[in-house]
């Protein structure tokens, strides 16, 4: 309604600036175009008598204009008054012009606007808490609920629905919304994650059974989302596998940025989940502290044509993937920009995932990306090498140059 009201308003203010000229056009009168055209005719009798006394026109020439003078003011007092059609032009176009302004201001809405931005969306919930009453958003995010009732198939439209119940901590509702959005769009990862988070807080903030399955089944699809990597610590911690738990928000720690609040919050979770795992270890089998039985040396250089378009504490991921089949990195390590050139080892120890491991597979590829936002996805912006397939038991040096951008 506020939207209408102030778009009247506005088409008001123009109607106002465009039409009194119109209404207020001084109709000519017939006697004052006589007038006009008489005292014209004067002067213009006068200029021609000085030309006759001054000798600039003959007595045959003054009298021959002084008929086509005669014979034009003739003509101009002969002409219909034009006045009263003027003013009423001026008028019918104010009456035009009163209608076709709304008229034309509304079907250019239609064709190029988007009637939908005036229903509140989660996002403008979310933005604007603190200038809405609870009772405002209540009735946003009821009227949502209402299309969504003659909109069933709008993925779109239940994800936002999800996001304003969660915001109103109505988790059981949220949850609904969020099914509905994954009912449609299928395994998307981050629909997932929606879905499970809200699951989770209306089961007083458990994630074991549904929530689990749905996190889990996402980080095989996307094994470096930051969310996901949350959830799946917390489920595992809940579960009291502590070390599968410290191993995911290890994971969480290299991938979220140095020093953030995010990290600093991790990382003090983490020492609480890492003094609860057996012997308090840092969570890997006793085996595992042996020499590996694989381990690929990678150099890794920056093209020095590229030198001018990193920074020193961009962040480079080092990493071994299967030559086909799932995507998740068999071994990956961080470091930095500044530490290049550098030599490193790939080694089970780094698997994220302990059925995914260089020893379970006879060739790899090694890649190695610098990433601009410190994010495990590649990104646009970020560089990358690679060496399309190597031996894992080849003891050779791998050298891999960072020579390209990510496309």
């Amino acid at each position: 309604m506020l939207f209408w009201l102030l778009a009247g308003l506005m088409i008001l203010i123009a109607l106002a600036l465009v039409l009194p000229p119109l209404w207020r056009q001084r109709p000519v009168l017939a006697d004052d175009m006589d007038e006009r055209n008489i005292a014209i005719a004067r002067n213009r009798l006068t200029e021609l008598k000085d030309q006759l006394q001054s000798g600039a026109l003959s007595q045959t020439q003054y009298e021959e204009q002084l008929v086509e003078l005669e014979l034009a003011l003739s003509d101009d007092l002969d002409i219909p008054n034009q006045g009263n059609a003027a003013q009423t032009q001026g008028r019918w176009m104010a009456y035009l012009l009163a209608i076709a302004i709304p008229v034309l201001a509304a079907m250019l809405y239609v064709g190029l606007g988007d009637y939908k931005a005036i229903e509140p969306s989660a996002d403008m919930l979310a933005a604007t808490p603190a200038t809405l009453s609870i009772d405002d958003i209540n009735k946003m995010v009821g009227k949502l609920a209402e299309h969504m009732k003659s909109n069933p198939g709008d993925a779109q439209g239940w994800t936002m629905l999800g996001k304003s119940y969660k915001y109103l901590q109505q988790y059981p509702k949220a949850a609904d919304a969020f099914a509905e959005a994954y009912r449609l769009l299928g395994d998307k990862p981050d629909i997932m994650l929606l879905y499970a988070d809200a699951l989770a807080f209306a089961n007083n903030e458990q994630l074991a059974g549904k929530p689990a399955e749905l996190v889990f089944k996402a980080l095989a699809l996307e094994p470096d989302n930051i969310t996901g990597l949350w959830l799946g610590g917390m489920a595992k911690a809940q579960a009291g596998d502590a070390v599968e738990g410290v191993k995911l928000w290890r994971k969480l720690i290299a991938l979220l940025p140095p020093g953030s609040p995010a990290q600093k919050e991790t990382q003090a979770l983490l020492a609480k989940l890492e003094s609860q795992a057996p012997g308090g270890m840092p969570a890997e089998p006793a085996q595992a502290a042996k020499t590996p039985d694989i381990a690929i040396v990678v150099q890794v250089s920056l093209a020095p044509g590229l030198q001018a378009s990193v920074s020193p504490g961009d962040t480079v991921f080092i990493y071994a993937q299967a030559l086909s089949g799932s995507r998740v990195p068999l071994a990956i390590i961080r470091k930095q920009v500044s530490d290049l050139p550098l030599t490193v080892s790939l080694t089970d120890t780094m698997a994220m995932m302990p059925t995914m491991k260089l020893s379970g597979f006879p060739q790899v590829k090694l890649l190695a990306r610098i990433s601009k936002s410190g994010n495990a996805m590649p990104g646009k912006g970020d560089l990358i090498g690679a060496i399309e397939q190597v031996d894992v038991k080849d003891k050779s040096v791998n050298n891999i140059v960072i020579n390209s951008h990510v496309k």
